[in-house]
C-alpha cells in the first residue's frame, strides 16, 4: 500500500520511518500528482500556519478535501489543527474533514512540552501508549459522528470519523508503531 506523507513543513521523515517499519511504500507528498498515487495520507506535526499556507500556495487544498471525502487521513499535533473544524488564529480556513473543536498550543509553549501515558480504546483493544505533546492542541469536542479512541487524564487526545484520525500527540516520535497500523488496517478500509 502507498501511504503518503504530506512533506511540506513538520517531522513527516520519522512518519516515513514509521510506515516503512510496518511494511509499506511511504511517498513524501508535495503535489497533487504525488498524492494521486496515495491510499491514504499523513499530515504531521509542525507549525499549523506555516503548513495551511503552503498548502494553498500550492494549490493543493481542493486536492486534500477531495482525497479526505474518499480516501483515510491521519493528522497528528499540527495535521489535526488542519483536519478539524476551528479556524483560531488560522490564516484562511481549515480542511474541516472531521468535526472537531481545536484549541492550539493548548498545553502551553515548547517548554510545556512533556511524555506522559495516553490510554487507547482501538475498537475494543485497550492499549496504553506514551503521548509526546509538543506544543499540542486539546480537542474541546467532537461531532456526533466522531468517535473518541484515546484519553490522556480528562481530555480526549485521539479521535476519528469513518476516513479521518487524528492525534493530539506524536506516534511518530516513538518507535511503537501501533497507532500507524491501526490508520493503515483499519481506518477508511
Amino acid at each position: 500500500m502507498n501511504i503518503g506523507i504530506l512533506a511540506l513543513q513538520g517531522d513527516f521523515s520519522k512518519h516515513k520511518e514509521a510506515i516503512e517499519a510496518v511494511g509499506h511504500r511511504a511517498l513524501l507528498v508535495k503535489d497533487e500528482a504525488t498524492l494521486n498515487q496515495c491510499d491514504k495520507l499523513i499530515i504531521p506535526g509542525g507549525e499549523s500556519t506555516t503548513q495551511l499556507l503552503l498548502i494553498d500556495k500550492l494549490g493543493l487544498r481542493d486536492p486534500l478535501i477531495n482525497f479526505g471525502r474518499s480516501k483515510a487521513i491521519m493528522g497528528t499535533c499540527a495535521g489535526l489543527i488542519l483536519l478539524g473544524t476551528t479556524r483560531e488564529h488560522l490564516p484562511a480556513e481549515p480542511l474541516k474533514l472531521i468535526e472537531i473543536e481545536v484549541k492550539r498550543n493548548a498545553y502551553g509553549r515548547q517548554v510545556n512540552s512533556f511524555i506522559d501515558t495516553v490510554h487507547l480504546n482501538l475498537d475494543g483493544d485497550e492499549i496504553d501508549f506514551e503521548g509526546v505533546f509538543i506544543r499540542a492542541p486539546k480537542i474541546m469536542s467532537i461531532g456526533k459522528n466522531v468517535r473518541e479512541l484515546g484519553r490522556h487524564r480528562d481530555e480526549i487526545v485521539m479521535a476519528a470519523n469513518e476516513r479521518i484520525l487524528v492525534a493530539t500527540f506524536h506516534p511518530e516520535l516513538t518507535e511503537d508503531y501501533r497507532i500507524h497500523r491501526y490508520f493503515i488496517e483499519k481506518i477508511g478500509s
